[in-house]
């Protein structure tokens, strides 16, 4: 399986050793070296020698509001909330309006994108190949840095109440158990790729199974009994536990996945190649601790390009060929 990962850490990764430790480990995890940047993937800013037609047509975006829509991670509110200071930030960066979309769910995130009403998501890598598929020039920009391992991925986890007395995944035979969303590549696509692997068929296998809708609604299943394990975000689960909303001395990771190619900020294929550009360098020069829209605060942003989800494609044959 061919796997390739963006690894270009272009903000807030200290020193030059440090970089060249992700590339290794990038190398050593996924068989390949990093991706090379596209040419048409620089960040630059538009030049300022413009034909008039082009001028007309940047003046008149100046005045139109950038909408992002974002996959419902947690409460709507909240979300909302923590994201107002990195709107505020992209609308002076940009020099024009920017707002935040909460969707009720995945699949309103990606007919959002590929129909033209937001002219960029936030989405999982599962759902930005779903919006590809539908449009093909839907283009990923940048992603977020994890930040507690400081590099550009995160992984899957499967979290189990201590209290069912399921350790290990042989454990979860007859037990309640709640994915997040098909469209999810934490929550469903890479822990149903390891099922698949084992034998699993977690309709035959588990008492019950559930979509939640969003992690933060599948932890909240967790934490009220209603299921005994779920399949999550390992980011999201650490920043619950920071936040103080799980305690791990109830909870136990009894499975994690490979390093997943970071969420990506996913722009419509109806967005100018300036604003792009003009977005990608207000990413990337964005000031450390800014909350990104995941809504965990941020150590920085890392370009992308299609190819960087190759390894989500794999495991979405897996789990279609099941």
């Amino acid at each position: 399986m061919h796997q390739q990962l963006c690894c270009q850490v272009v903000k807030n990764i200290p020193g030059k050793k440090t970089t060249s430790l992700i590339s290794v480990l990038a190398i050593a995890i996924f068989g390949s070296a990093c991706t090379p940047i596209r040419e048409s993937s620089s960040v630059t800013l538009p030049n300022a020698a413009q034909s008039p037609a082009n001028t007309t047509k940047q003046s008149g975006e100046e005045q139109a509001t950038v909408t992002m829509a974002i996959n419902p991670w947690q409460v709507s509110v909240d979300q909302e909330q923590k994201l107002q200071p990195l709107a505020d930030y992209l609308s002076k960066a940009l020099k024009r309006p920017f707002k935040f979309k909460i969707t009720k769910d995945y699949q309103t995130a990606v007919d959002s994108l590929v129909e033209g009403k937001v002219e960029l998501a936030y989405i999982g890598p599962g759902s930005y190949i779903a919006a590809h598929l539908r449009d093909p020039k839907i283009e990923p920009l940048v992603s977020s840095i994890n930040q507690d391992t400081k590099r550009p991925w995160y992984t899957s986890v499967i979290i189990a109440n201590k209290a069912s007395g399921i350790k290990t995944i042989p454990d979860l035979k007859g037990k309640r158990f709640a994915f997040v969303s098909k469209l999810s590549t934490s929550g469903y696509i890479a822990p149903m790729a390891h099922f698949q692997k084992l034998g699993i068929n977690p309709e035959k296998y588990f008492g019950s199974v559930i979509m939640a809708g969003s992690h933060d609604k599948s932890k909240q299943a967790l934490a009220k009994g209603e299921v005994d394990a779920i399949a999550d975000d390992r980011r999201s689960y650490t920043q619950q536990v920071k936040e103080g909303k799980m305690s791990p001395k109830k909870y136990t990771i009894i499975w994690e996945s490979v390093p997943l190619p970071s969420v990506p900020i996913v722009a419509s294929s109806k967005l100018s190649v300036e604003l792009k550009d003009a977005l990608k360098k207000a990413l990337i020069e964005a000031p450390e601790g800014l909350i990104d829209p995941s809504g965990a605060a941020g150590v920085g942003y890392t370009l992308v390009q299609d190819g960087d989800y190759n390894i989500i494609r794999e495991f979405q044959k897996r789990v279609s060929s099941k």
